[in-house]
């Protein structure tokens, strides 16, 4: 479709143009049923299908090992913020956080209201330009895991290296889901919105480690009982059809594209180019991120002034470059690369850049 704009957008995400046009072609009749797919019983054969496959895949694409239970759960990533302690936090144990920007400080705020939670790092003090090396993280005794946000949306900072702590992590991936591999074993719980990177909204991803379904809380409402999602793979009630459908054709389209280490290789060279535009820009373009921390999807950056800034955003979108407006609590810009944009949106968005430079000097 040549009006396709370049979508920056942090989410919901811009999807892969053959997944949109193929669900296109299916949604009035649905392989000849006659009706669509978001029409029929979510217990028919046709949405069984459609669920066990995205299931399989998810566990496949993601690597996922088999003692891990992948769930498909409304409510969107808010939702795990009460889930988590409601289920982990039994008999004493505490939950610690690391407060690495926005999304945490959600996790924190939340997590408070289902039991005893803790801050193990706080990035405030550098107001949240980068993430903790493991020796910063404190952890104290009776700690049931440590929740991290591996990749803040808003301040565009990213865990290069994995925390090494001495009990199970439980991490927050919504806007780096399914974009690098995870070292399985230190983690119990790995969840996200869908809508940052794999389909759109409507839908919380979660994989939970088996074996620590027995000792979950069972004194709180059945929806919100992991084990119960589990045993119930995720029929306990009416599942969100059109996200679950979605969510399996990105799969199927990432599977084409090379899997999780293509994703990873192109989104390190998509945010690299961007990066090298900020960095060779005579400080016209400036990151506020440190540079070991800098995020692969999310990339913030400001120009010499406001009033440059709001030149820069309203060429950019006549030009076709849309939702680089930074988040309102901290404004600036912002380039979301996640794994469907094409590698030509960066390109493109790179030379734009240096043009508005060139024609706007500060």
């Amino acid at each position: 479709m040549s009006n396709r704009k370049h979508n920056f957008s942090a989410g919901p995400c811009t999807l892969p143009l053959e997944v949109l046009e193929e669900a296109q072609s299916e949604f009035v009749d649905y392989q000849g049923a006659g009706m669509s797919l978001i029409e029929m019983s979510h217990r028919g054969k046709h949405f069984d299908d459609v669920a066990n496959e995205a299931m399989a895949l998810s566990m496949e694409v993601f690597q996922v090992p088999d003692d891990f239970s992948v769930l498909f759960l409304q409510g969107g990533a808010l939702l795990q913020f009460s889930m988590i302690p409601m289920n982990l936090l039994t008999d004493g144990q505490k939950g610690a956080y690391v407060n690495s920007g926005t999304w945490a400080k959600g996790a924190i705020t939340d997590g408070k209201e289902y039991g005893e939670v803790y801050t193990a790092w706080d990035g405030a003090d550098n107001n949240y330009t980068r993430m903790p090396a493991s020796s910063e993280i404190q952890l104290q005794d009776n700690t049931r895991y440590l929740h991290i946000t591996t990749n803040e949306t808003i301040g565009g900072i990213r865990f290069a290296e994995w925390p090494e702590v001495d009990v199970p992590m439980v991490a927050d991936m919504s806007s780096e889901y399914m974009a690098r591999p995870l070292p399985w074993d230190k983690f119990d719980l790995v969840y996200g919105g869908a809508q940052k990177n794999l389909g759109p909204a409507g839908m919380a991803v979660v994989f939970v480690r088996k074996s620590i379904l027995e000792s979950t809380n069972k004194s709180i409402g059945r929806y919100l009982r992991y084990d119960i999602q589990e045993s119930k793979g995720s029929m306990f009630n009416t599942p969100p059809v059109f996200p679950i459908y979605m969510f399996g054709k990105v799969l199927k389209w990432m599977k084409a594209q090379g899997g999780l280490q293509a994703m990873e290789t192109t989104a390190a060279e998509k945010s690299n180019a961007i990066y090298s535009t900020i960095d060779n820009s005579d400080n016209y373009f400036n990151c506020p991120v440190e540079v070991a921390s800098r995020s692969h999807m999310n990339v913030v950056f400001r120009l010499p002034s406001e009033a440059l800034e709001k030149k820069f955003l309203s060429e950019a979108t006549a030009a076709g470059f849309l939702n680089l407006k930074g988040h309102r609590s901290v404004g600036g810009c912002r380039a979301s690369i996640y794994n469907a944009l094409p590698k030509s949106s960066v390109t493109a968005l790179t030379g734009f850049m240096d043009d508005f430079k060139s024609s706007n000097p500060g």
